[in-house]
């Protein structure tokens, strides 16, 4: 199945993160609940149409490597793989 976000949509793959730091330190779950996730950038929409009905270009692309607000998108399912639709403003940062 292909999926094509639309307008300012972005989707996302989660990425795990490691459990433990640098030092070896295992962190609880409670701690990652509130910041913000890792995730691989699937597919982006074309973009949102400004005022003037122009239509703003993305500033993410397929392949990046994103932070993202932990309850901004939403989650769902498709052929078994779990994947995140967001709004581009649910983007943080992007990983270099």
């Amino acid at each position: 199945m292909n999926i094509k976000p639309l307008s300012d949509h972005v989707l996302l793959e989660a990425v795990e993160e490691e459990k433990k730091t640098a030092g070896g330190i295992v962190l609880p779950e409670t701690v990652e609940k509130e910041k913000p996730v890792k995730a691989k950038v699937v597919a982006v929409g074309p973009g949102k149409k400004n005022d003037r009905g122009e239509v703003q270009s993305m500033a993410v692309k397929a392949g990046d490597t994103v932070l993202f607000k932990k309850y901004g998108p939403d989650e769902f399912e498709v052929d078994g793989k779990k994947y995140l639709v967001g709004d581009e403003d649910d983007i943080l940062a992007v990983i270099e």
